[in-house]
């Protein structure tokens, strides 16, 4: 069975709005292609179920270059505890391999969001495996591309 994961990338959610700030920092430090959609950029329905977020609030940011991905959000659930804002994110080729492998994850753990197909064309699913990690699955779709440069 070939291997479809494309590339897992490190997704870490900052405390206190620092995402834009943290991820310029990233990008002084490793260079690359820097984007940011904003809660405000999302779409209506949407932002409808995130009323007490600001929405200048960084929803999605990504750090490319050759050999590597960062991914980052302002947090938007429970409180930050250190050390816990780091979330696995595989990429992977379709939207089966992402629910082959998130069935197999969520055994005993938890899951957050069942993956499904996202307004910015991806379709995503994240849970806390059994040891207590954070993992987030994605695929991408031909769509993609709603991501925004600030």
């Amino acid at each position: 069975m070939p291997n479809n994961i494309h590339r897992f990338s490190p997704h870490i959610r900052f405390p206190n709005g620092k995402c834009r700030e943290g991820m310029e920092f990233y990008k002084s430090v490793f260079g690359g292609k820097l984007d940011f959609m904003t809660v405000g950029q999302a779409p209506q329905d949407v932002i409808k179920n995130m009323p007490n977020i600001p929405k200048d609030n960084v929803m999605h940011a990504s750090l490319d270059s050759e050999g590597f991905s960062i991914l980052g959000a302002d947090q938007m659930r429970d409180p930050v505890v250190k050390g816990d804002q780091v979330t696995i994110m595989v990429e992977l080729s379709n939207q089966k391999e992402v629910d082959d492998k998130f069935a197999k994850l969520s055994v005993g753990g938890q899951v957050f969001m069942k993956p499904e197909k996202m307004f910015w064309g991806g379709y995503y699913g994240s849970l806390t495996d059994k040891y207590s990690v954070e993992w987030a699955l994605h695929c991408r779709s031909k769509e993609e591309g709603v991501r925004r440069k600030e």
